[in-house]
């Protein structure tokens, strides 16, 4: 044991990592559906392992915690500046209000209970279950006109005032908006939602799909022609609107036909006759029921046998922007293309037949490969599996970011800034926006933003956690009691007045109340466990644009409780 701290007195580079290991294995530790969560779990052996007192260079946190944050900037940045249209106003002034009322409840909590600038910042950051402003205002308080004893000191009690409220920020607020919540929005509230569902073009109650989401049954059949609709010669066409019906489209994808000749890609005027073999791309459960209509289904092998793909795609074509799904069910440019899912940020759409497509979001497609790229080349840019990062991008981005957050200005002794933080979580939104708008360049895959968050944000919470272990124990016990009462304060009084607002002011549906609260506060795990308890995903609808807004709000008010309370 002796040797293995020396080695890390040595190489506390060493340390930083034995924290990440161990706090991701306690952040998995499940009791019942509660977990601590990774950053929780971090920060905790991070405090541990601090009591050895290491030395470790702020360059190190504060290089991480730049990465993660144009992370972030990256990923909610074309919901953020596409939200700002018309349609998405009352959901933004929604998010601000309910960001604000976080604000304020954590600089009210502190002034009656005394706390200090780090204690502030902490409540803040704890019980909005938001880590990053725990470096912002670390930032903040660095700038202050005071000794650097005492900015220290501050920096220490965020993590201290983080640890205790966050908790319950979590856990607390994912109970209150599924089990408090649908009981605050009024009566009726399961049939509210399910009128709701019906206008967007799904369908009431449980047993019945909705019509988009008829698609998870796609399939390629093949059917032998023997119907008496085709005792005279059906075009592809004829026969593609007669099957359409009510429904989604059934595409027509290949022909065997009489001779044993087979037409790969059939075009609308080709003629189908008695005898022939089709291959049908659509809903089972239509061709199910329209097999009188069509023939009976056969084994066709070397027919079935081509190529199809699944293609996910970054709308960029603003002629998609506010189009609803069930306007694209003819588009000629989709022919044959199934959509599986719609990804807007970090949150999977309802496949509902009003839902609207807006630029940014990425498209899951399935079908023949010549229709697939077709339909992708039409609607945007297709997003190949790739594990190239554009670093030219992601570079100059925290660069420009940290030149706009290093600009200031002074009332009095009071500097006000973005701070690098501030300036490279804004660079960030823009970059990810620019890149909806252009994909050809500035390309960050999934897997590497998965990356930066994780890896930059728990980088600086254990190097945050290591450098203020040995002062942790004690803000605990001096501070832990009114910090946890605090806390719940400051986590429940602006999800209470979020609901009040989307049921009395903007009379919001209680779905969309419910995902634009969990949105406002970045709760995910509040907005799984909402759709859970009412069984929709419509919160999903309101939570991305909410989310967008939340994410960047909650993170600049650690510049702006450090100037309250200083």
């Amino acid at each position: 044991m002796e040797w293995i701290i020396k080695t890390l007195k040595s190489a506390p580079e060493l340390a930083i990592f034995l924290t990440l290991a161990l706090g991701f294995a306690v952040g998995r530790i499940k009791i019942k559906s509660f977990s601590l969560g990774n950053v929780t779990g971090v920060l905790l052996m991070g405090v541990l392992i601090g009591q050895l007192n290491f030395d470790i260079s702020p360059t190190v946190k504060s290089t991480f915690f730049l990465l993660f944050l144009f992370a972030v900037g990256y990923s909610v940045g074309p919901q953020f500046i596409h939200s700002l249209k018309k349609e998405g106003i009352p959901q933004i002034i929604f998010a601000v209000i309910v960001c604000a009322c976080c604000l304020l409840m954590a600089w009210v909590a502190a002034l009656i209970a005394g706390f200090s600038i780090g204690e502030a910042a902490g409540v803040l950051a704890g019980a909005n279950t938001i880590s990053a402003v725990i470096g912002v205002a670390t930032d903040t308080i660095n700038q202050l006109s005071i000794s650097s004893d005492q900015k220290q000191e501050y920096i220490n009690q965020i993590p201290v005032a983080y640890a205790v409220t966050y908790i319950f920020g979590t856990a607390g607020t994912a109970w209150f908006l599924s089990s408090i919540g649908p009981k605050l929005l009024g009566k009726d509230v399961d049939q509210k939602i399910s009128e709701y569902e019906k206008n967007l073009g799904g369908a009431v109650g449980d047993d019945d799909p909705s019509l988009e989401e008829a698609y998870d049954g796609t399939t390629f059949r093949a059917f032998k022609i023997t119907s008496d609709f085709f005792n005279q010669e059906k075009s592809v066409d004829e026969v593609e609107k007669a099957l359409l019906k009510d429904g989604w489209p059934v595409y027509i994808e290949r022909i065997r036909n009489k001779k044993g000749e087979i037409i790969q890609d059939p075009t609308p005027n080709i003629k189908i006759n008695k005898g022939d073999i089709v291959v049908f791309n659509g809903p089972v459960d239509t061709l199910l029921s329209d097999e009188k209509q069509i023939g009976e289904e056969v084994a066709d092998i070397e027919l079935l046998d081509f190529k199809a793909e699944s293609l996910r795609v970054i709308v960029s074509n603003k002629e998609m922007s506010g189009r609803t799904l069930r306007s694209l069910k003819t588009l000629k440019q989709r022919h044959g293309v199934i959509i599986r899912k719609i990804h807007r940020g970090n949150t999977t759409l309802p496949l509902l037949g009003n839902v609207k497509i807006e630029r940014g979001d990425i498209l899951e497609l399935e079908g023949r490969k010549v229709d697939v790229d077709r339909f992708a080349s039409y609607i945007g840019y297709a997003e190949r599996p790739t594990q190239v990062t554009d670093l030219l991008y992601v570079g100059l981005g925290i660069f420009l970011g940290g030149l706009l957050g290093s600009l200031t200005l002074r009332t009095g002794n009071i500097p006000l800034s973005l701070s690098a933080s501030g300036g490279v979580l804004i660079m960030g939104i823009l970059f990810g926006w620019l890149r909806s708008l252009h994909p050809t360049f500035g390309a960050v895959p999934e897997s590497s933003i998965w990356l930066m968050n994780n890896l930059g944000l728990n980088i600086f919470i254990a190097v945050v956690g290591i450098t203020a272990g040995p002062a942790f124990i004690e803000g605990l016990k001096a501070s832990g009691v009114s910090l946890f009462i605090a806390g719940v304060f400051v986590s429940i009084v602006p999800m209470f007045v979020g609901l009040m607002l989307g049921r009395f002011v903007f009379k919001f549906n209680p779905a969309i109340t419910l995902g634009a609260c969990a949105g406002s506060r970045t709760t995910t795990a509040a907005l799984g466990a909402i759709q859970d308890n009412i069984h929709s995903k419509v919160p999903s609808l309101s939570y991305t644009t909410t989310y967008a807004i939340g994410n960047t709000l909650l993170i600049i008010w650690g510049v702006v409780i450090v100037l309250l309370m200083s």
